[in-house]
């Protein structure tokens, strides 16, 4: 069951990429620095950095739930010091006063398909890959989470224990 949501998720994320190709997309920025909002970026830097990727299926505009979480999490230093250690930040946002370019629109709802992501905030830790020789990546989920009380204490503990999971797993 899990090799097979993986196969799908695999597959899903393939079509997203293919979709909108390598090219300087013109995206507009995530709301804190830190972030990115291309995943191709994050894959690069992934790569680069051998970190996994956090990302966070927002609603920042009208989710109250969200703005919970970048407010008590995602704002505080303790948080960007671990983060800026531990993880790659992919911001996937789903606005609705403010507008994102098409390119980028498709890009999130082709990730919010594939990651069946059907409220916010959502949280998925993953890391990619692209086989030598394939067209296609292949996806290593390491957990998905929510908005969790307890600050940027808690949070980073509950993305720990996935990672550790995961590599432990290796």
């Amino acid at each position: 069951m899990i090799a097979r949501k993986i196969y799908l998720l695999t597959m899903l994320l393939l079509i997203v990429v293919i979709a909108h190709g390598q090219s300087d997309k013109g995206f507009t920025k995530a709301e804190d620095d830190n972030w990115l909002v291309d995943i191709d970026q994050a894959y690069k830097l992934s790569k680069e950095t051998n970190k996994p990727i956090l990302a966070n299926f927002t609603g920042s505009d009208w989710c109250g739930w969200c703005k919970r979480l970048r407010a008590e999490v995602f704002s505080k230093t303790e948080f960007k010091e671990w983060a800026e250690e531990n993880v790659v930040l992919l911001e996937l946002d789903f606005p609705r006063r403010k507008s994102l370019p098409e390119e980028q629109i498709q890009q999130n709802r082709g990730l919010q398909q594939a990651f069946q992501v059907t409220g916010f905030p959502t949280i998925w830790v993953f890391s990619m890959d692209k086989p030598e020789g394939k067209e296609n990546y292949a996806l290593t989920a390491y957990g998905k989470t929510g908005y969790l009380s307890g600050g940027a204490s808690n949070f980073t503990k509950e993305v720990d224990k996935m990672i550790s999971r995961k590599t432990a797993s290796k």
